[in-house]
């Protein structure tokens, strides 16, 4: 049975604060690469391209962690919680809106061979 969790954090800067945003998101990345947990942790921005013409917010995390249990305690630092306070939750933070999500690879009813 697969244990991983995708995480994808997406951000709506307040208008002209994309740079910063995204300069400090890239910030967070080297700590969390650090975790032995973290598989995959990459900030990406959006970008124009005639083949992928979707909506979604412009700044986006792509996260793979190795468990639930992993993800939950990588978002209980306190470089991510100070993160979402300044920029997300507090009124003169950088970051309009944040929509952050997590997912699995498993099917529905897999039956995953036990070891």
């Amino acid at each position: 049975m697969s244990e991983k969790i995708y995480c994808i954090a997406g951000f709506k800067p307040k208008p002209g604060k994309e740079e910063a945003v995204f300069k400090a998101l890239q910030a967070l990345e080297p700590n969390a690469h650090r975790e032995d947990a973290c598989i995959h942790y990459t900030v990406t921005r959006q970008i124009d391209n005639p083949f992928a013409q979707g909506t979604s917010y412009p700044i986006v995390f792509h996260e793979i962690w190795a468990s639930r249990e992993e993800f939950e305690a990588h978002c209980q630092r306190k470089e991510i919680q100070d993160f979402f306070a300044q920029q997300v939750e507090a009124p003169d933070g950088d970051i309009e809106d944040a929509n952050v999500c997590v997912y699995t690879d498993e099917p529905w009813n897999f039956d995953a061979p036990k070891v």
